[in-house]
């Protein structure tokens, strides 16, 4: 059974960083790509960032592009999103998630992914 399980979030001031982590266990994780959602209290899911499965190319929402970085170490099975000058804006839950693999629907559908963990809250204050 496949568990994704994220850390690292936290209350910071605007202008501030966080390292979200997810730690990956019950499937290979050196073979699916990665990505990073959130959902802001009354919105719907959006998508922030996502990796191919080696690490060798990222892709981001133009909301975060510059300011977030998303990474792997297959070695540890662990996903992360290295946040800098955090917004108000970011405050969500953040939730990382495995890609589909066969699927033709793009890197930023979230029906794309088929397993989720429960998500990390990010509070930003201005």
């Amino acid at each position: 059974q496949v568990q994704l399980v994220e850390s690292g979030g936290g209350l910071v001031q605007a202008g501030g960083s966080l390292t979200l982590s997810c730690a990956a266990s019950g499937r290979t994780f050196s073979r699916y790509a990665m990505g990073w959602f959130r959902q802001a209290p009354g919105k719907g899911r959006e998508f922030v960032a996502a990796i191919n499965s080696i690490g060798s190319v990222t892709y981001y929402a133009d909301s975060v592009k510059g300011r977030f970085t998303i990474s792997r170490d297959n070695a540890k099975n662990t996903l992360y999103l290295q946040m800098n000058n955090l917004k108000p804006e970011d405050t969500a839950v953040y939730s990382c998630a495995t890609r589909r693999v066969p699927t033709t629907l793009t890197i930023k559908e979230e029906l794309g992914y088929d397993y989720w963990g429960q998500g990390t809250q990010v509070t930003v204050s201005s």
